[in-house]
């Protein structure tokens, strides 16, 4: 008996040396990723310099990859970017982007990326959320003669797109489940006979992987000289490493096989280098130009708070924080861990006075889109979904997204609270975290490639990390290492009993006797321990769901022998509370400011249903409060010849109004003034006169 408890210690000690050396192994995988990243830019560049050095003598200053050079296209680009879409600049977080393969880590604008793609290279952009992806392909699709074939992954997401489109005026159409037959028949004969006016086509995955109509068509349309471009939005999709993996998103690589002269653009918030080389493997573009730009995201707040045991506390705290930080009705989402949780969120939360409805996979796909078109269109102030709801949802004006429930790894949260701001204005994210909603996840993740350490990183985020703008950074919250290793010996004690498969309730009851503390703490105590190897999640199936367990972890024995010390960080909070504290700024709409989201609200319903945000922009409205035009010239410097052209008699009727009742509330105030002044100059005189 005793050599058997030798040779298990001994096994167990094996067991942690194998785990540590497989954590070394990973990190060098990690870092020959990047070296084979960096050998692929380096072998393309290589290539580039022969092939100019072959023709140097044949070739201008400025050759076709200076993508910041001068285009024939540049003066119809910038025209189309403001008169049809409405953009007066790009925006900073579009600026700051690298590219590769001719010069590595230096900064260009997304101009470039459009001349990249009008010189028919294909390309793959790497953009954080809201940073404008969709006018790398939505500008050249405008500027091209042919036809743009897009591929995106949710219905909501073209849906949005479309009517945008065809409220800029740009012929845009959907084929999928719910496009209705005329329209169905409209967009095959323009892809086979080139009948109709259409200049982007929206499609989901399945569509290329299913219907061998459409690819029949969309070959017709080729060979006629009339498909000029292809994007793939949402590309990480294509990759098992990425976080949303769509199986139907695999076979996309047949797009560059059967259509290898139509330069593709690949797009993502997300992408790891793993799943970069992998997506770029798939889509058959080898020597395409990467464009990466930053993640970061300055106008986003991070926050983590605790979340309460009690289902109905947590609600009260979201309806609390939601009708007193946006009573104007500013949009957000709630995202929930299951579909019957949705379902109970958002009743809960229309009980309590909030405008919310749910959304998730089981709906139909009517109700799902009535769903989704009251929330676009302002009339839902909150929409709580699953992930099925909002990957690269086109609504700008988000101010709030609230995770009610732990995502499944830093991508997918990145990913979620990323829908918040996409119009550059400050917006809150704000995620409830409870240690005992992990294993709700990892039971679901386990299988998953690196599904449990992606899981677990998040864990570490909500628990220890500060990051960015988060609230642990903007409040009073420091770090201390306190050490443990008492209370996971009793925790070890206790496994060392016969349990060997014990429910975490159980865990936190035993510990609970011996040091009293918190659950809230006992159930962090556990997960970080569990992050450091002492214990590990087992996973059991049944015919009804998968069960977590927590067994014992690779390090337990050192750990209880004294000969490696548990140390874990907490947070807690200093003393000095005041001290540089950062809060959101949340911006207050002034009268004129209100009088126009009113007006962009009524041009959209009496303009065939377009969402408020595609008649006026959060920006626009901004600078309108600020310039206040009257005149139709005035008004196109400022929105552009289309928008003016569709809305701008309304508006400066507005503004007209507008400027008279300050005029006439000047005077008014001015003759208040008056009348006020001489009653003080009365009364010094009387007081002299007193005097005397």
């Amino acid at each position: 008996m005793y050599e058997e408890d030798n040779i298990q210690g001994e096994l167990l000690l094996v067991q942690a040396e194998l785990d540590d050396i497989q954590g070394q192994i990973s990190a060098l995988i990690d870092r020959q990723e990047e070296l084979y990243e960096r050998e692929s830019q380096l072998k393309a560049m290589l290539e580039v310099s022969k092939a100019s050095n072959n023709t140097i003598n044949n070739t201008p200053s400025v050759g076709p990859k200076d993508w910041s050079g001068s285009f024939l296209w540049d003066s119809r680009a910038d025209d189309v970017r403001f008169n049809v879409f409405g953009i007066s600049s790009y925006r900073q977080n579009q600026r700051e982007v690298s590219f590769f393969i001719l010069h590595p880590f230096k900064h260009i604008a997304t101009f470039q990326i459009i001349n990249a793609i009008m010189s028919g290279r294909d390309v793959l952009v790497i953009m954080a959320a809201g940073g404008g992806k969709s006018l790398c392909y939505q500008l050249p699709a405008v500027l091209h003669d042919g036809i743009t074939l897009v591929v995106s992954p949710l219905l909501s997401l073209i849906q949005d797109q479309v009517m945008g489109l065809a409220a800029l005026g740009i012929q845009a159409y959907m084929l999928a489940s719910t496009t209705n037959k005329e329209v169905e028949k409209f967009v095959y004969k323009a892809l086979d006979k080139g009948e109709g006016e259409l200049k982007i086509l929206y499609v989901t995955p399945e569509k290329i992987s299913k219907s061998k109509r459409f690819m029949s068509k969309l070959e017709k349309c080729h060979h006629a000289g009339r498909l000029s471009l292809i994007a793939i939005d949402e590309a990480h999709c294509c990759s098992q490493w990425g976080h949303d993996f769509r199986p139907d998103y695999k076979n996309l690589g047949i797009l560059k096989v059967q259509f290898p002269s139509v330069p593709m653009i690949a797009l993502t918030a997300t992408a790891t280098s793993k799943v970069q080389i992998d997506l770029i493997e798939m889509l058959h573009i080898p020597r395409c130009v990467k464009f990466v730009s930053t993640i970061n995201r300055p106008n986003l707040f991070y926050k983590v708070f605790e979340k309460s045991p009690v289902g109905k506390v947590v609600i009260d705290e979201i309806a609390n924080f939601i009708s007193e930080s946006y009573p104007n009705n500013e949009s957000g989402i709630v995202y929930c861990f299951s579909r019957k949780e949705c379902e109970q969120v958002a009743k809960e939360l229309s009980e309590r006075g909030i405008l919310a409805d749910y959304y998730h996979a089981d709906m139909d796909v009517i109700s799902r889109e009535k769903v989704h078109m009251r929330w676009s269109k302002s009339k839902l102030q909150v929409i709580v979904g699953t992930v099925a709801f909002g990957m690269g949802i086109n609504k700008p004006d988000v101010r709030f997204v609230i995770h009610h429930s732990l995502s499944k790894s830093m991508e997918t949260y990145y990913q979620e609270s990323g829908r918040a701001g996409r119009d550059g204005l400050p917006s809150e994210c704000i995620l409830y975290y409870r240690p005992g909603d992990v294993p709700r996840q990892s039971s679901m993740v386990f299988y998953e490639n690196c599904g449990l350490q992606n899981l677990y990183d998040i864990v570490r985020y909500c628990q220890f990390l500060l990051v960015g703008m988060c609230d642990n950074c903007t409040s009073s919250l420091e770090l201390k290492e306190i050490d443990a290793t008492r209370c996971s010996n009793e925790s070890i004690d206790l496994k060392k009993e016969g349990i060997e498969q014990l429910v975490v309730q159980l865990i936190l009851d035993r510990v609970l006797v011996y040091n009293s503390p918190s659950t809230a703490t006992i159930e962090t105590f556990i997960w970080s321990t569990s992050l450091v190897t002492l214990n590990k999640e087992e996973f059991q199936h049944t015919a009804y769901a998968t069960n977590a367990y927590v067994a014992l972890g690779p390090l337990w024995k050192p750990a209880l022998q004294g000969n490696r010390p548990v140390k874990l960080s907490v947070a807690f909070h200093s003393q000095d509370k005041g001290s540089g504290s950062k809060r959101t700024k949340r911006n207050q709409m002034s009268n004129l400011e209100a009088k126009l989201d009113d007006l962009r609200r009524e041009l959209s319903s009496s303009n065939g249903g377009v969402f408020p945000h595609a008649v006026l922009s959060a920006q626009q409205i901004s600078l309108l409060n600020r310039q206040k035009p009257t005149t139709v010239a005035e008004l196109e410097k400022l929105i552009g010849k289309v928008k003016t052209g569709k809305y701008g008699s309304a508006i400066i009727e507005l503004m007209l109004l507008h400027v008279d009742s300050e005029v006439a509330g000047g005077k008014a105030c001015a003759s208040k003034r008056q009348k006020k002044d001489k009653k003080d100059v009365i009364c010094v005189e009387s007081s002299e006169e007193e005097d005397v």
